[in-house]
């Protein structure tokens, strides 16, 4: 791993070892996010799974008798039939937080005007276009909950991928950068200690050389008196 560019001093040492404490604080925290991100993300998707189903369950039968309904009535008869919807659907969104993600959660509900999905008398139609009508509003339901959980799995996965970088970026190279760093500064200190050592003890051996050089004058001036 690369060293960052840094005055191998005592200071800088404590320095980086705080910025290291800090990151690898935050890693801990990032990855915790990230396995509850992955955990919400999967609930969302098994959620998903079970609304697409139900969903297509009721759009397959509501085709299904249309289609029989089509070939019953004829397209004229159809169209009028169905040119003035019984009930619309009103939808609010709002918004929930899943680990700091903002996700949509849609609020709906059925607006109807005389209480009856069927815009049309009963008298004059088939069975199969009634069943097809209840089965569209069966759909309606579980067709929005889909939306907003598949919009809700693409602001996870979007969160999780950014957090999944932020986690590789400090377990990779941030992390491994400061560690790399401070042993260095480390083996820079120690060398340096040891150099001082060496100097000190040099200057010890001449200052005690050269005390012993002019005891040795003084003895040799004493003893000429």
């Amino acid at each position: 791993m690369a060293k960052l560019s840094v005055n191998p001093t005592r200071m800088e040492m404590s320095r980086l070892k705080r910025q290291l404490k800090t990151a690898t604080r935050g890693h801990k925290l990032l990855k915790d996010k990230l396995d509850e991100l992955m955990k919400q993300f999967l609930e969302i998707v098994r959620e998903n799974k079970r609304l697409r189903e139900e969903a297509e369950s009721a759009l397959e039968k509501a085709y299904q008798n249309f289609v029989i309904a089509r070939a019953v009535l004829s397209e004229n008869y159809l169209g009028e039939a169905l040119m003035i919807p019984q009930q619309s659907v009103a939808v609010q969104v709002s918004a929930r937080n899943i680990m700091s993600v903002n996700v949509p959660v849609f609020h709906f509900e059925k607006e109807a005007g005389s209480g009856d999905i069927f815009p049309y008398g009963l008298a004059f139609t088939s069975g199969e276009l009634d069943s097809a009508m209840e089965s569209f509003s069966v759909a309606m339901e579980p067709l929005l909950r889909l939306a907003e959980s598949e919009k809700t799995a693409q602001l996870l996965a979007q969160e999780i991928e950014r957090t999944r970088r932020r986690v590789n970026a400090l377990e990779n190279v941030m992390i491994p950068n400061y560690q790399e760093t401070i042993k260095f500064i480390a083996m820079k200190l120690e060398e340096n200690e040891r150099a001082n050592t060496t100097r000190l003890m040099k200057v010890k051996d001449m200052v005690l050389k050269k005390s012993i050089e002019e005891k040795k004058k003084q003895d040799e001036a004493a003893m000429g008196v």
